[in-house]
């Protein structure tokens, strides 16, 4: 993929606030044009304005569901009917769910899988083909830092293992089609303050220990400026004191008979 990106195009999902509003914003200082995707129509009008208004590109708002086949296809056909094309997808959508896993509600599993995992394979799926026709293109995911731990982190346990096997996925993705000139990156964001991690419990306590979003905009700045012959496969962006870092088990431990 060409490193001049003005007048490219991009969908970037989960971007009316947040990492992915942020996103959006470094996309569109680089001169793309955007298809921007989220669940609540109001709040993504709102933020297709502003990036318009500041940056001189074509936002298209598209209200998504990236749990729902249906959305995830219609997102696709409107935004090549608008644009003629996508050069770029970032896949940036999620839900959390903080529980121990024995009090975490059954009916999250199919939401965090639909959303974290199926959400991205599908859409993945279904802008690639013109990307191998075209031999370009860059696909950028935001999985999450926790994939680093082992154990995995307490209380993620479903969010986490399913991040694993987006993680590994998109690796071997990268390398089923590589030859075609498609770049696959992978995002290992640890905690982040935005509206998400706000609602965690104990892990956002202390905000010295969350990153803002101005270190995964340059990643993604990296990953799609960098020559034409290089991937960035991975990149982890972890702040010095995330809590994902702590151990499980703790250094001092009293152990019986001792």
């Amino acid at each position: 993929m060409s490193t001049d990106l003005k007048g490219k195009t991009a969908i970037i999902t989960g971007a009316s606030r947040g990492i992915g509003k942020a996103i959006a914003c470094t996309c569109a200082s680089l001169g793309i044009n955007l298809t921007i995707a989220a669940r609540q129509e109001g709040p993504l009008k709102e933020t297709a304005d502003e990036i318009a208004k500041k940056y001189k590109v074509e936002v298209m708002p598209l209200v998504c569901d990236v749990a729902k086949l249906e959305d995830l296809e219609n997102l696709v056909i409107k935004t090549k009917e608008k644009f003629g094309k996508i050069d770029i997808l970032i896949n940036n959508a999620g839900v959390s769910s903080q529980y121990p896993f024995h009090e975490q509600p059954i009916e999250d599993f199919e939401r965090l899988a639909h959303t974290n995992y199926l959400g991205y394979v599908r859409l993945i799926r279904l802008v690639i083909n013109d990307m191998i026709k075209n031999k370009s293109g860059a696909i950028i995911n935001m999985v999450s830092g926790s994939t680093l731990c082992d154990p995995l982190p307490r209380n993620f346990l479903v969010y986490s293992s399913l991040k694993v096997g987006l993680r590994a996925f998109l690796k071997g993705l990268f390398w089923e089609i590589r030859d075609y000139g498609i770049k696959i990156t992978s995002l290992l964001p640890g905690v982040t303050d935005t509206d998400l991690t706000g609602k965690l419990q104990e892990i956002t306590a202390d905000t010295s220990r969350l990153m803002t979003t101005e270190a995964i905009e340059n990643a993604v700045k990296f990953a799609l400026t960098v020559p034409s012959n290089v991937c960035p496969l991975e990149i982890a962006i972890i702040n010095q004191q995330t809590p994902w870092t702590k151990p499980v088990i703790p250094f001092k431990q009293t152990h019986p008979g001792k």
